[in-house]
């Protein structure tokens, strides 16, 4: 007769080894797990036939005494790995973070899913990485999943690798152009690359590629995180190659049901229903076919509700009596007029502008190039005279073979509308010089060189715009405040910088931008944020990918994006989980008489509500070349 019996948690001995009593065990039959053992592990023991005894542990040895520190340390590693062996959740002995309670419902969501297909479209700031990266933990050590890749964007791939290892303790190798050889070296012959390697942080835009688009769909792992996943999503023919092969690339993932996929994104949904409903189809086949109105439609849309989670902050503030202290957002406008010689400027420039799109010669091409390139003058003036100098002393985009092209090629240098390209490179001044075009065209380059000399000598005390933010950061330093001041071109970040660096006594200006790699930019941040007065000038290569909330506390929109959506972005990179003030300052900057961005504010102001529910907006390509405002 048995006279012993062992609860869930117990830890007996048998076999030689140290074992912890499962859940499902029966008087005469336990399941156990060794200590810090695995799944793959857990064994059967029928008591009739094996012996188990209670495990004991040996006294400690006098003759070698220890200290509080080792022993509290001792302590503390036995009660989490027990707990990791016998509590719900396997991973939590392996993090270095402590979740909010908010983030662990992606992860309850998940562990009800098989294969996990989810869409995690939390706020910026809310910390949709950890939560990601909560559930490929739990999945790893569950032993419900082999490997891990995380799909990002490039300029990304180092921050998820970073917290990868701080906070998860995943060991992570980076597959990007210039890693992929040295890693290749390292594989066995024939052996793949991810089986080598099987946690790997890999370039969405590398990988991505018809060449190696294959290759990789038949090596990944069983789980794949991509994050930025709204420019994975079909947009039709208004996407371009890069996000067709993005959305193909995922498309092949999803294709093989078995495998799990975590989909992150602030902005599911772009404005584009299709492309939101592309997202959908690859969490599960049948949502590829959802009616357009899910209103009364209670089965599918728990069906849905299962797959994603989207919350606002003003949600998770207090959440199952936990306080999460996001901090307020102040929010201001400041206007600003044009001088008398800005104002001249931007007239003859407006009127030159009518002037080349309205030019008929050279076919669509040459009008499309003319249009892109009056847009590119107009955006630059409004940012600063340096920007509209070099600008008119810059070749306007290649000519390309259609129209289609050439409108693509003007959208990425000119809007803001590139959701799904990186920010890398988007801070370069595009061109207004349209000389090399034709012979018709040409005889502009005069009238724009004198435009570009007005330009010249509308910078420092003649440039409106500067005399009064220089004011108004120095109001700010002296409130305490350490602010960001985000510009639109590379030109206008280091022509601001210079000029603050000379009249802000006592504070340190840098400026950061696209010229600078990413591991330049983040180590400039750093030094910066050490200094007591620091004001930081950057384009909008920091508006995604770095986090700042720990150094500043505040957000200058020198120049209005013309995606409403990359405001929401620059204002994330402070306002956010962790900072360290109660309150972050959002201060907006536009010219009262500057029609520009009169016409920019608009959008701004009837997306913004648009925009705190994390959609995206996209502004259409004019098809009239013969408007301009």
């Amino acid at each position: 007769m048995l006279t012993t019996t062992y609860a869930t948690g117990s830890l007996v001995k048998v076999r030689g080894r140290e074992w912890v009593v499962l859940p499902d065990s029966e008087p005469d039959f336990l399941r156990l797990r060794p200590l810090g053992g695995t799944d793959d592990e857990v064994a059967g023991i029928y008591l009739p036939v094996e012996k188990v005894e209670p495990a004991v542990f040996a006294w400690p040895d006098p003759a070698r005494p220890g200290d509080h520190r080792s022993c509290r340390l001792l302590r503390e590693a036995a009660r989490l790995g027990f707990r990791a062996t016998t509590g719900p959740f396997r991973s939590f002995a392996s993090l270095a973070v402590e979740p909010r309670p908010y983030q662990l419902v992606p992860l309850l969501m998940a562990l009800k899913l098989d294969p996990v297909r989810l869409l995690i479209a939390d706020d910026v700031g809310i910390g949709k990485t950890v939560e990601a990266l909560l559930v490929a933990r739990e999945l790893l050590e569950r032993g419900d999943a082999q490997g891990l890749a995380v799909l990002c964007p490039p300029h990304l791939a180092e921050q998820w690798q970073e917290e990868m290892q701080a906070k998860f303790h995943l060991e992570a190798e980076l597959v990007l152009p210039g890693t992929v050889g040295r890693l290749e070296r390292q594989c066995a012959q024939n052996q793949p690359l991810f089986d080598r390697f099987p946690i790997t942080v890999v370039s969405t835009d590398y990988i991505k590629s018809d060449r190696r688009r294959e290759d990789f769909l038949r090596e990944c792992p069983d789980l794949v995180i991509v994050d930025e996943a709204h420019t994975c999503a079909s947009a039709g023919q208004a996407g371009g190659r890069s996000r067709h092969q993005r959305h193909l690339l995922l498309r092949g993932l999803a294709a093989k049901p078995e495998r799990h996929m975590l989909l992150v994104t602030a902005t599911p949904h772009s404005g584009n229903e299709d492309a939101f409903r592309s997202l959908l189809s690859l969490l599960h086949e049948d949502f590829a076919t959802l009616p357009e109105d899910l209103t009364g439609n209670e089965t599918l849309r728990r069906q849905v509700a299962a797959h994603l989670v989207q919350r606002r902050r003003g949600d998770l503030a207090s959440y199952l009596d936990s306080v999460t202290p996001f901090p307020e957002r102040e929010e201001k406008d400041e206007t600003y007029k044009l001088g008398t010689e800005g104002r001249k400027l931007l007239d003859d420039v407006l009127a030159y502008a009518r002037e080349i799109v309205r030019d008929q010669t050279g076919g669509a091409p040459h009008q499309r190039v003319r249009w892109w390139s009056a847009l590119a003058l107009l955006r630059t003036l409004a940012s600063s005279p340096a920007a509209a100098a070099a600008t008119l002393k810059t070749r306007a985009a290649t000519l390309q073979e259609t129209s289609e092209e050439t409108d693509e090629l003007g959208q990425r240098s000119v809007l803001d509308q590139t959701e799904d390209e990186p920010t890398d490179g988007l801070d370069a001044n595009p061109g207004a010089d349209i000389s090399e075009l034709s012979a018709e065209d040409r005889k502009h380059y005069d009238h724009l060189q004198e435009l570009a000399g007005r330009a010249e000598g509308l910078k420092g005390k003649a440039d409106a715009k500067l005399e009064k933010m220089v004011k108004l950061v120095q109001q700010m330093l002296a409130d305490g405040s350490r602010p960001i001041l985000f510009c639109r071109f590379i030109a206008t970040a280091e022509y601001v910088a210079e000029e603050l660096r000379s009249r802000l006594k006592g504070a340190e200006v840098q400026a950061v931008t696209g010229l600078l790699p990413p591991a330049e930019r983040e180590a400039r941040v750093e030094a910066l944020a050490a200094h007591a007065k620091p004001v930081l000038v950057c384009t909008d290569c920091l508006s995604e990918g770095i986090n700042l909330q720990h150094w500043f506390d505040a957000v200058i929109h020198y120049d209005l994006s013309w995606n409403p959506t990359r405001h929401e972005q620059r204002e994330g990179r402070v306002d956010r989980y962790g900072q360290g003030k109660p309150r972050v300052r959002v201060l907006t900057y536009f010219g009262s008489d500057n029609p520009v961005d009169g016409i920019v504010l608009e959008v701004l102001l009837k997306k913004h509500k648009a925009i705190r529910s994390s959609l995206g907006i996209s502004v259409p390509v004019p098809t009239d070349t013969s408007r301009v405002v």
